[in-house]
C-alpha cells in the first residue's frame, strides 16, 4: 500500500431519505472525497453479510475507495439511520442498533497498515460500543497523523469518550454547536476563538477547525487563527456536508496548502453538498433501495474476507 495511505474508521452506513436510501456514515463519507481529492484512502470499517453491506463493497470500490479493512459480520446487520429533515435543510438521525459496525476487531492486517498509514480519521460515534472503541484506540498507538471528528449524535454523547479522543488528537474538527457542549463539559470559558484557543492548549491539539453552517467556518494552525464567512446556497439538505468539508481540510493541510485556501476550498466544497441530496453528490443513483429498515441479515456458507 502506498506510505501516503489515509485510513478512515468507523460507521458505513445507509441513511434513509425522503428521497430514498444513501450511502454514508461520517468516516465513509469523508473518505469518498479524499479521494476525490485524489488522496488514497481505505475505508475501516464492519458491514453486515446482507443486500445492503454487498452494495456498500461495490459502491465503494466505484468511488476508489480501499475496500480490503472492511470486515463482514456474520450475524449483525448493516448500519442504518432514518433521517428527518427540517424545512431549512438540517438534519435529524436515529441510528438503529445494533449494527456490525460497532463490532469493528483489531486484526493483524489493520494494525499493520495502521503502523504505516499518513493518517487516520476517527469520529466519536463510532466509539458507541466497546468493541470498535477498543479497535479505534488500539491505532492510538501508531505514528500516524490523528484526525478527530467530534460527531455527537444523542444518545451517543459521552464526555469521557470525547476526553480521551481530544487527548490524542492532532487535527480536531468540530460544529459550532458540538463546541459549545464540549465548552460546558470542560469548562473553557470565552469567545468562540477564546474557547478554541482553550481547547487546543488544554489537549495539545494543533489544528482546531470549527464549522459554522451558513456562517463559513474558522481554523485555529499552530497559534495561527484564520476564518471564512462560507457561501450562500440554496440548501436541499446538509447531511455530509462537514464530512465534505473535513476531507478537503484534510487534503489541503496534508499537501501544506496555505490555511486561507484551505478554508475557501473547504467551505466550497462543503456549501456544493449541502446542495445535494445525500452525503456524496456523485452518488445521484444511491436511492434505488426502498427506504425500509434492514431485516436480519442472512447467514451465508461462502467465507467472507
Amino acid at each position: 500500500m502506498p506510505k501516503t495511505e489515509v485510513l478512515c474508521v468507523g460507521e458505513v452506513l445507509w441513511d434513509a431519505l425522503p428521497e430514498g436510501l444513501f450511502l454514508g456514515g461520517a468516516p465513509f463519507n469523508v473518505a469518498c472525497h479524499l479521494r476525490a481529492a485524489g488522496t488514497p484512502v481505505t475505508m475501516v470499517s464492519r458491514i453486515g453479510d446482507d443486500r445492503l453491506g454487498d452494495e456498500v463493497l461495490r459502491r465503494a470500490a466505484r468511488y476508489g475507495v480501499g475496500v480490503d479493512l472492511i470486515q463482514v459480520d456474520p450475524t449483525l446487520p448493516t448500519g442504518f439511520v432514518r433521517v428527518n429533515v427540517d424545512d431549512s435543510g438540517n438534519p435529524a438521525y436515529e441510528i438503529l442498533e445494533p449494527a456490525a459496525w460497532d463490532t469493528i476487531a483489531p486484526t493483524p492486517m489493520l494494525l499493520s497498515r495502521a503502523a504505516r498509514a499518513r493518517a487516520i480519521v476517527f469520529g466519536t460515534l463510532a466509539q458507541r460500543h466497546p468493541i470498535s472503541r477498543g479497535t479505534i484506540q488500539r491505532l492510538w498507538d501508531t505514528k500516524a497523523l490523528m484526525v478527530l471528528d467530534v460527531n455527537l449524535r444523542s444518545p451517543f454523547e459521552d464526555r469521557e469518550i470525547v476526553r480521551q479522543s481530544l487527548r490524542r488528537a492532532d487535527v480536531v474538527k468540530i460544529s459550532d454547536d458540538e463546541l459549545r457542549r464540549i465548552a460546558r463539559w470542560f469548562d473553557l470559558q470565552g469567545s468562540p476563538r477564546e474557547i478554541v484557543v482553550a481547547l487546543a492548549e488544554t489537549f495539545a491539539c494543533p489544528v482546531v477547525c470549527v464549522t459554522r453552517g451558513s456562517g463559513g467556518a474558522a481554523l485555529w494552525h499552530d497559534g495561527t487563527w484564520s476564518e471564512h464567512p462560507g457561501f450562500k446556497v440554496e440548501v436541499r439538505d446538509t447531511v455530509g456536508a462537514g464530512d465534505a468539508f473535513l476531507a478537503v481540510l484534510l487534503a489541503g493541510l496534508l499537501a501544506g496548502g496555505s490555511d486561507s485556501s484551505i478554508l475557501q476550498h473547504a467551505n466550497l466544497i462543503g456549501a456544493y453538498v449541502a446542495t445535494q441530496f445525500g452525503a456524496v453528490p456523485s452518488d445521484q443513483g444511491a436511492a434505488i433501495l426502498p427506504p425500509a429498515p434492514p431485516r436480519r441479515a442472512r447467514r451465508r456458507d461462502r467465507h467472507r474476507p
